[in-house]
């Protein structure tokens, strides 16, 4: 569970953008989407393969 304690002259703005950068960063948001629906296993490797060669063509690109 994600929580931001406000200190005593700190402006709920300030707080509520603490918030939502810890919330962020936690990956609850993206842990919730990646268990609202089932994907196949298969589905999962060929998208995690697609993302490696993403992956790898971005740091050839980068080198050259």
């Amino acid at each position: 569970m994600v929580g931001v304690t406000i200190q005593s002259n700190e402006s709920i703005d300030r707080a509520l953008r603490r918030f939502k950068k810890k919330y962020e960063r936690s990956g609850v948001l993206r842990e919730f989407k990646k268990r609202t629906f089932f994907v196949k296993p298969s589905i999962e490797k060929r998208l995690a393969r697609m993302k490696a060669v993403r992956r790898q063509h971005r740091i050839v690109m980068e080198q050259e």
